[in-house]
């Protein structure tokens, strides 16, 4: 988003939220992203909007011009651009996550995995040695993974991994702006690589990685298909490329009663837990439904 200052009437204001969210309807476009973009750049909060009391206020300061404000509207119109790009920030639990398009923009499904990470902590038996060693969020994107595990984890070393240069800028300056600067450490490499030297050593790894089949990606919403790092999404023909990496690899990392948890794909748990059972390594594999009902979440912990 344009780095300027600005400020209109609430008059004017008014007549522009009017407009976009008619445009938002004639488009196909939710007219609650207006508000929401609103509330971003201009600091409304829902009543206000709600009510409309803004209307008769003399000034409203933004972040951009109204032009500019327009300009970013018309291509989350036009260009099937996501608001979350637009506004350049998306809520993540009780943070806010700055986003572009070198990142995948966290989905609020993906909160749960701290939760169960967390629970899996207290299942285990050892809390202090989970809660205290080791955590790997491994593909980390925009660092919101990495950013819950060191919000729920006080006393724990998380290392973030990501493969992309440009997502790991990203990644570290959320990481600064929630306050978790000095506790997550950054890797740029693919998936344990850049962590061989921590072998054996991890009490957990949390993965959202890529798990779309190649096949699929091009069907996809186009905010996703045009705008999101493809890098992000492709899990190869069947999806579970990256999957079955981290399957077969992570028991050399992880220690004894440590943690694999992992977001996949609705209809890729059976063939998770194959893999989890095949391996080896692995005890008390489960599987876990986000809100939806959809089956989205892998657990399983490392033969003690």
């Amino acid at each position: 988003m344009a780095d300027k200052q600005s400020s209109v009437t609430g008059l004017q204001l008014w007549q522009w939220r009017n407009a976009a969210i008619q445009a938002a309807i004639a488009t196909g476009v939710s007219p609650a992203e207006v508000d929401w973009l609103l509330q971003e750049v201009a600091g409304l909060d829902r009543l206000a909007l709600r009510i409309e009391s803004f209307k008769d206020w003399s000034q409203i300061p933004l972040e951009l011009s109204l032009g500019d404000l327009d300009k970013l509207w018309q291509r989350r119109l036009n260009e099937h651009l996501p608001v979350q790009y637009v506004v350049g920030a998306t809520p993540w639990r009780k943070y806010k996550i700055a986003v572009s398009n070198a990142v995948l923009i966290p989905r609020p499904e993906t909160e749960d995995l701290i939760d169960l990470a967390v629970a899996a902590a207290s299942e285990s038996g050892t809390t202090p040695f989970l809660e205290q060693g080791h955590w790997a969020d491994l593909g980390t994107g925009s660092g919101a993974i990495a950013i819950g595990l060191a919000d729920v984890f006080n006393s724990a070393s998380i290392h973030a991994v990501d493969y992309s240069h440009e997502a790991l800028v990203v990644a570290m300056s959320n990481a600064r702006n929630s306050g978790f600067g000095e506790r997550i450490q950054f890797y740029q490499g693919s998936w344990w690589e850049p962590l061989e030297s921590l072998k054996g050593q991890f009490s957990g790894m949390v993965s959202n990685p890529p798990y779309i089949p190649t096949n699929i990606i091009p069907t996809l919403q186009l905010e996703v298909v045009n705008h999101e790092p493809h890098l992000a999404l492709d899990g190869g023909v069947d999806g579970l490329d990256c999957i079955r990496h981290l399957v077969e690899l992570s028991p050399t990392y992880l220690q004894p009663g440590g943690v694999w948890l992992i977001e996949m794909m609705a209809g890729q748990a059976d063939a998770v837990r194959e893999m989890l059972q095949n391996q080896g390594s692995y005890c008390n594999i489960q599987i876990h439904r986000d809100l939806a009902g959809i089956e989205r979440f892998a657990l399983a912990f490392k033969k003690r």
